[in-house]
């Protein structure tokens, strides 16, 4: 059985995956943290230094940059490749300014108003559940603390664009998104899905932009279905 590696969005840990990695206890599963470099390349390279020889890869948002970087360095080590509410293009100049204050909040201590005033208002559909997983996620924020959200933003505004990486990937891939993400819209997705030949595209309602969280049975059961695609 192929181990599985995922990866986090920015400023999560592994509870982000956590529903997924309940249910595929099965199979051998390693959750890699994106924290300690401030490029998306040597978070890749970080990774695949630690990774199983081989392995099927997803990440949802930043992790699914960095796996998207993972299959450029080393598209023979991943069999099957799953990208959740994510972007395969390079930031837009007016984003990577907009992170210039946040990094200077977060490095004035004030990781905790940029997270409940900028980030997590676009994360989530309102749901009876919202509250509890905006919670969980200003946890998580928090544990990880401001040195890992500015790398994490150098990292993310510095990324490269990553079409040509898709278009010559033909092994099994999932493109997965919740309907109301607003950070990553679906127009990114169906050109992720357009480029990966071998893909499916799977569209989770009543999710925004944390199905892994929101509609935990319902992403988990597509995982499964690409997981055993032959």
């Amino acid at each position: 059985m192929t181990p599985l590696v995922l990866l986090p969005g920015m400023m999560c840990d592994a509870r982000l995956w956590a529903p997924q990695m309940a249910a595929l206890g099965r199979r051998a599963v390693l959750h890699a943290p994106l924290t300690e470099h401030d490029t998306v390349g040597a978070l890749a390279a970080s990774v695949l230094a630690a990774a199983p020889p081989r392995f099927a890869l997803a990440g949802l948002s930043m992790g699914g940059i960095v796996a998207m970087e993972i299959l450029r360095q080393a598209p023979e080590r991943v069999e099957r490749l799953a990208l959740l509410d994510t972007n395969p293009r390079a930031e837009l100049p007016q984003t990577r300014a907009a992170r210039e204050p946040q990094i200077a909040a977060a490095r004035a201590g004030r990781l905790r108003a940029v997270m409940r005033d900028e980030l997590k208002p676009n994360y989530l559909v309102d749901s009876p559940g919202k509250p509890a997983i905006l919670d969980l996620c200003m946890d998580m924020a928090l544990t990880l603390g401001p040195d890992v959200f500015v790398r994490q933003s150098r990292a993310l505004a510095a990324r490269p664009d990553q079409t040509a990486t898709l278009a010559a990937w033909r092994g099994p891939a999932l493109i997965l998104m919740g309907a109301e993400d607003r950070l990553c819209p679906r127009d990114r997705h169906d050109q992720m899905h357009a480029l990966l030949a071998g893909s499916t595209l799977t569209i989770v309602d009543a999710a925004g932009h944390l199905p892994t969280l929101e509609q935990p049975q319902r992403t988990t059961a597509a995982l499964v279905r690409w997981l055993e695609d032959p």
